[in-house]
């Protein structure tokens, strides 16, 4: 997919505590900014990208707390995709592809497994201070 978030005119941010409901906030969250690019909920990329976008919130709520008492979600839409990014504080950088290979099965496999099974693409960017990350998902609507 080459659809780049830069060029995507529609913006939204959630901030939320790192807390198990910053789960829900942002699953809830990313069906209303779907809803209101008008992208139907039934479509087929969006139920896996819910729970895409779940998993790596629960990553950032289990892992990052200490050193990040907040979440970011940054929602993104364009012609023909949606992207959203999860970032937090936390110093640590996943290698999304190592995932596949050395924990099938765990979330972060199962996030980048079935972004690629989608047609989309996963990536870390670090923050320019080193000490946080996003990982940014982008899908094809």
């Amino acid at each position: 997919m080459s659809v780049e978030v830069q060029t995507m005119p529609y913006r939204h941010v959630l901030t939320v505590p790192a807390a198990g409901s910053a789960v829900r906030i942002a699953r809830e969250t990313a069906e209303l900014v779907l809803v209101e690019c008008g992208v139907g909920l039934r479509h087929p990329s969006v139920g896996p990208g819910l729970l895409i976008l779940a998993e790596l919130v629960t990553n950032s709520v289990r892992h990052a707390v200490v050193l990040s008492p907040m979440i970011t979600v940054t929602f993104a839409h364009g012609a023909g995709a949606f992207a959203f990014a999860v970032h937090d504080r936390h110093p640590y950088q996943p290698a999304l592809f190592g995932a596949l290979a050395t924990a099938p099965g765990s979330g972060l496999a199962t996030v980048v497994e079935m972004t690629m099974e989608l047609g989309g693409t996963a990536v870390v960017r670090a923050d320019a201070d080193g000490r946080g990350k996003s990982i940014w998902i982008t899908l094809p609507l």
